[in-house]
């Protein structure tokens, strides 16, 4: 039996969140339902994998993490950061600023999307 696990992630601005996650990460908006107006709910896509995105009350809580296994993590971190990552609001996260070596052995940096959620890139 095939599984597909998809993250949903909790929104305050539909609009800034589909911009963040289209124009920094590479994800590829799918579309959101309804077109306009709160609360709403969308579908975007990126390597074969899904996240939802909502601002329904009922829909998770802010302040979630998503991991996202990659490959080549420094190339990654440096396009994101060419595309207008900002890491400013991160001084004192040493995984927020770029790309580090972790003592259980993987390579990982974060990122926080506008609504205080973290995705966690890791490289094994």
């Amino acid at each position: 039996m095939d599984m597909n696990i998809i993250p949903m992630v909790k929104c305050k601005n539909m609009e800034e969140s589909i911009s963040f996650y289209t124009s920094i990460l590479d994800f590829e908006f799918v579309g959101t339902w309804p077109e306009t107006g709160s609360p709403s709910f969308s579908i975007l896509k990126r390597d074969g994998a899904e996240i939802h995105l909502s601002t329904h009350s009922g829909d998770g809580t802010f302040g979630n993490v998503m991991s996202i296994i990659v490959g080549d993590i420094d190339t990654l971190f440096k396009k994101y950061s060419n595309r207008g990552l900002n890491t400013a609001h991160k001084r004192e996260s040493p995984v927020n600023q770029g790309p580090l070596d972790q003592t259980w052995g993987t390579r990982e940096f974060y990122v926080d999307d506008p609504n205080g959620n973290t995705i966690r890139f890791i490289s094994r």
